[in-house]
């Protein structure tokens, strides 16, 4: 039933989805090892692009700390450092078919190797689900020696786990009694905390984040709704953006300024909310479509234009940390869907 209702949602032909591209043998060990240590490596790069990128409104760039007192650059290194084993373990556990309960206990313990890697600070709770979820389809679809355009990856995350991820987005539904536990937990980045003086095991059960708190009060979106729908902010909205401006000769930098801005209009990002409320998030959006009515990066000043909102955005202490996590995420699926090209 989900193979059937995520087919028909994205248009790709059931052909294409299970008639392999590739011979059906199964892949050997040392093949499934190359291939996950090859996502894993794309992963941690695309992270590194989100970092480097500059300018990005409100943002931790190695030109300085945007809106954030509690991390900078270096931060955000240790926390990549930090993840390249994660990539690679959950992109093995897609190849070898692991069902969503074992993702979820990759991505716990991938939380725990950054907290301990940036001293508490959360980087990329955020992009742990969301990249973490591609490297697991791409191994998912490598396996099944099916194509990894964007739109059949897609489909085989809603196919395999979407059911899984469902269930996993419900209590964002009903999270006012969680988020309540939240109180007193320091935020993030990508507006989520952990609770570091919680029992172990309650943490492992649910992890509590203001994005719950975020959830529930304003109703804006976070990774799980983005997971239980296929990441459609990244497929949808982020994707046909990059896509954009490459094809009219835009630069590397251009293309991803463009699609972060194109995010950051789209997107109810829970870390803005989380840190300046509705009147905040409104501040992002009116930016982001200013910047993109008046023709985004084609612009002549457009750079001007980006480096005076992030001075904004620094006053106000808006960081859209939820849209560079999915800029991160729109960079890794246009990685491996070239994959298929070598």
């Amino acid at each position: 039933m989900m193979r059937a209702a995520a087919i028909r949602m994205l248009g790709v032909s059931g052909a294409a989805l299970s008639s392999p591209v590739t011979p059906a043998t199964p892949l050997g060990r040392s093949q499934k090892l190359a291939f996950a240590r090859e996502v894993a490596r794309l992963a941690v790069r695309s992270l590194h692009a989100e970092l480097c990128l500059y300018p990005k409104p409100g943002l931790v760039s190695p030109v300085d700390n945007g809106s954030h007192d509690d991390m900078d650059a270096g931060t955000f290194m240790r926390s990549l450092f930090s993840l390249r084993h994660y990539f690679r373990k959950i992109c093995l556990a897609g190849l070898n078919d692991a069902p969503f309960a074992q993702l979820k206990q990759l991505g716990i313990a991938a939380e725990t190797a950054m907290l301990q890697a940036t001293r508490g600070i959360n980087t990329h709770r955020g992009a742990i689900f969301s990249l973490g979820l591609l490297c697991a389809t791409a191994g998912r679809a490598r396996a099944q020696g099916t194509p990894m355009t964007p739109a059949a990856l897609r489909a085989a995350m809603l196919i395999r786990w979407g059911e899984e991820l469902a269930m996993h987005a419900a209590p964002a539904a009903n999270s006012q009694a969680t988020a309540n536990k939240a109180a007193s937990i320091p935020p993030s980045r990508d507006g989520t905390a952990e609770a570091a003086t919680a029992p172990a095991q309650e943490v492992v059960a649910e992890p509590l984040s203001n994005g719950l708190r975020v959830a529930a009060r304003y109703a804006a979106s976070g990774a799980r709704e983005e997971g239980a729908l296929g990441l459609p902010s990244v497929f949808e909205v982020g994707l046909p953006a990059l896509l954009a401006a490459r094809a009219r000769g835009a630069t590397v930098t251009e293309e991803r300024v463009d699609t972060l801005y194109t995010l950051m209009a789209h997107i109810s990002d829970s870390n803005v909310y989380h840190r300046a409320g509705p009147r905040g998030a409104q501040i992002v959006r009116d930016h982001a479509e200013s910047f993109l009515a008046q023709g985004g990066t084609a612009h002549a000043s457009w750079r001007e234009q980006a480096i005076a909102s992030h001075h904004i955005f620094m006053q106000h202490r808006l960081s859209p940390g939820g849209a560079a996590d999915l800029l991160a995420a729109c960079c890794l699926v246009q990685s491996i869907a070239a994959l298929d090209d070598k």
